[in-house]
């Protein structure tokens, strides 16, 4: 019989330790399940193939710079929708209100000349702001869908800017001419506007990872009715999204008449499918409370990486915007999956431990 004395100078033998992954290895495995990594080698898949079958598509001065380029009003536009659809709402008169900020830029300098250029961006982000805030206080206060009133004031701005704009055209020789070199300027090869959405991507990130106010955005989105009880400030926190949502496309009305020159009343038209697809494609769930900024910005660059890249690789018109759309539909049922994994396993984890 073993005495008690025995098991006290004779504890059972512990298993041999297992070696923990690498911390290297960790941090490499975390990379790769971003959902940004995967867009990222998506971009590069595209653009090698592209280039395979005509090397100007990259390897041209002009081509770089326009890979560069052509996506830098859309990121602005996919992630201003993007802290709105992680709220749980959507804007569907981010094209409306480029177009009506475009006009005006080209207004301000016709109608004042001499007007320093930083005013004119001013000017452009605080109109696009004010029309976000007119979106936000209707969906705060009027409790009506968000898609229904942007699709309203979607038509409602166009419509304001074909009666101010008629048939009138604003052309490049009507804007000073260090305004519309913004569009074509470089700094160590990378294009100025580029440069500028990068700035602004990295400075609304951070807002939104490392603020209270920018988790808010998260919290609001993952269930609204919780927020509230939580004591969060639901309609101060939709009124700040449409806000940024409209500035932002403000922004992009700006550089859109240095990048472009001729500015008339269908400037932007359509451009909002874009935007909205940019953020789904990078992984904003467009039931809200999911999604980083980033990954709204990669999502915009992939999509108009394949749709310059479609014409170079023989496709059809046709095909492409069919392309376009699998794309799309295939972001929202990768997340729809994703997010049935995640609650499979919650539940699992759960029952486990209880």
């Amino acid at each position: 019989m073993t005495s008690t004395a025995q098991l006290t100078r004779d504890p059972a033998p512990l298993p041999p330790a297992t070696p923990g992954p690498n911390p290297v290895a960790r941090a490499i495995a975390a990379v790769f399940k971003r959902r940004e990594t995967s867009i990222i080698i998506a971009i590069l898949v595209v653009i090698a193939a592209a280039t395979i079958v005509n090397d100007q598509f990259l390897v041209s001065k002009d081509g770089f710079r326009n890979l560069l380029l052509n996506p830098s009003i859309y990121i602005l536009l996919s992630v201003g929708v993007a802290m709105v659809i992680i709220t749980r709402s959507v804007d569907l008169s981010v094209s409306s209100t480029l177009g009506l900020t475009a006009y005006l830029t080209g207004r301000l300098f016709i109608d004042f000349p001499g007007i320093p250029i930083v005013a004119v961006f001013i000017a452009g982000i605080i109109a696009g702001g004010l029309l976000g805030l007119v979106n936000g206080a209707l969906v705060a206060y009027a409790r009506v869908p968000a898609m229904v009133i942007t699709l309203g004031t979607m038509y409602a701005y166009r419509g304001i800017n074909v009666a101010w704009a008629g048939s009138n055209r604003i052309n490049p020789q009507d804007m000073p001419k260090e305004f519309t070199s913004l569009g074509t300027a470089q700094i160590l090869s990378i294009p100025v506007l580029t440069i500028i959405a990068v700035v602004v991507v990295i400075l609304l990130a951070w807002y939104m990872k490392n603020t209270r106010g920018g988790r808010e955005f998260y919290a609001l989105g993952s269930d609204p009715e919780a927020a509230q009880l939580y004591g969060l400030n639901v309609v101060k926190r939709n009124l700040i999204a449409f806000v940024l949502c409209g500035a932002l496309a403000g922004l992009a009305g700006v550089l859109y008449a240095a990048r472009y020159g001729t500015i008339d009343s269908a400037a932007g038209y359509g451009v909002e499918l874009t935007a909205i697809g940019g953020a789904v494609i990078g992984g904003v769930a467009i039931s809200g409370g999911v999604g980083t900024l980033w990954g709204a910005a990669f999502g915009a660059i992939l999509l108009l990486t394949i749709k310059s890249a479609l014409p170079v690789l023989g496709v059809q018109d046709f095909w492409q915007q069919a392309v376009v759309g699998v794309l799309i539909i295939g972001a929202i049922v990768l997340d729809r999956v994703l997010a049935l994994r995640q609650h499979k396993k919650l539940i699992t984890t759960k029952g486990a431990s209880s």
